[in-house]
């Protein structure tokens, strides 16, 4: 496990912020697998249960918010990490619509917040901002969005997504030009924009596998906004390992590497919602379905697909799971944590790294 990135997390100190959240939790077990030395920054977890407190994680926890610069700062010249991975967030649309001072404050001045931590800890070597594939500008058209497209946002959660990168080039441009790289500074940015997520431990509101699985268990009907929407859809860890693998080319000092990169599943994946609820209908039939045709709910995309030649260029990232694998490791996930009160994340991230041997993908070599 330690030989993976060419063991470059080895021993290494790593910040996450929002290590408390889905992606963030199964992000510090890979990465404390692999050896390195873990602190997490984060707001407590919202649901119960949540992923984090059942994996058993040994990550050294600061529970505070992002908007107190003061403590993040004091925290990053305590513990002097060496590389961040930022995911913490106001990461849903609908509740951005509820609070949108919230998540404008949250996903813009946190993310500012961060980098300016970074800025003031002469340890810091690389830092990956997560955002999403909401970022653009969204024009409903068939082709992905590259990265070097428009960037905007119709709701809060998007534009304040939008609005975190920019940031993130305003800081790279000022502060941690490449052009001045290992002269005036030493730190490598970039940021980092995946799809819909899906895999075990994720109980957050408005998530459409989470709120089927909710489902099935209290014997309730779920509700499905927006059937015919398309959306990229992955599983967790394979946009986790291009964080990494993004992670571990700013560590290796490429300044190529201090920009913007999408990470999405292969076109094939990219389904609608109703596709995907019926495709987890076959994994878990044990629960009922009604579509929402309220006409007045709030804007959300309805077309969504993202161009990753970038990363499959320039990072040799490729996905390694397709969407029926990553939903089968989902529902069976969930499955045996209710079933037989079992934790899956080992097992499926041990799976993934044997699969990812076998297709020949860079981390793995």
């Amino acid at each position: 496990m330690n030989r993976l990135f060419n063991g470059i997390y080895k021993n290494k100190k790593v910040l996450i912020t929002g290590h408390t959240g889905f992606k963030g939790s199964w992000l510090a077990y890979w990465l404390s697998s692999m050896g390195a030395e873990v602190y997490g920054y984060s707001l407590a977890s919202e649901t119960t249960p949540n992923h984090f407190g059942l994996i058993n994680c040994p990550v050294k926890s600061f529970i505070n918010d992002l908007t107190d610069l003061d403590s993040l700062i004091a925290v990053f010249e305590k513990n002097k990490p060496e590389i961040v991975f930022h995911l913490a967030a106001q990461p849903l649309v609908r509740r951005s619509y509820r609070d949108p001072v919230q998540t404008f404050g949250s996903n813009i001045m946190g993310t500012a917040h961060l980098l300016e931590a970074a800025r003031r800890t002469s340890s810091v070597k690389a830092v990956v901002v997560i955002t999403t594939d909401k970022v653009y500008t969204n024009n409903e058209w068939e082709w992905g969005y590259r990265e070097n497209d428009r960037l905007g946002g119709y709701d809060p959660y998007s534009s304040s997504k939008a609005c975190a990168e920019i940031v993130v080039d305003s800081y790279r441009n000022s502060f941690f030009n490449t052009k001045e790289y290992g002269k005036s500074h030493h730190i490598l940015v970039a940021s980092a924009r995946a799809g819909n997520v899906i895999g075990g431990g994720d109980w957050s509101e408005d998530r459409l596998l989470p709120d089927i699985i909710k489902s099935g268990v209290t014997n309730t009907t779920v509700v499905i906004r927006n059937p015919d929407s398309i959306r990229p859809w992955q599983h967790v860890l394979d946009c986790l390992s291009g964080y990494l693998v993004l992670g571990h080319k700013l560590l290796e000092g490429d300044p190529l590497a201090s920009t913007a990169f999408n990470f999405g599943p292969a076109d094939s994946d990219t389904l609608t919602v109703k596709m995907i609820v019926e495709k987890i209908k076959v994994h878990w039939p044990d629960f009922e379905y009604t579509i929402d045709t309220d006409s007045s709910k709030v804007h959300e995309a309805n077309y969504l697909k993202l161009d990753c030649s970038k990363a499959q260029t320039q990072l040799k990232w490729l996905p390694v799971w397709n969407t029926d694998t990553a939903i089968d490791k989902t529902v069976n996930w969930y499955r045996d944590f209710y079933h037989n009160n079992t934790i899956n994340t080992g097992r499926d991230l041990d799976s993934y790294i044997d699969e990812a041997v076998k297709a020949g993908v860079i981390w793995t070599r």
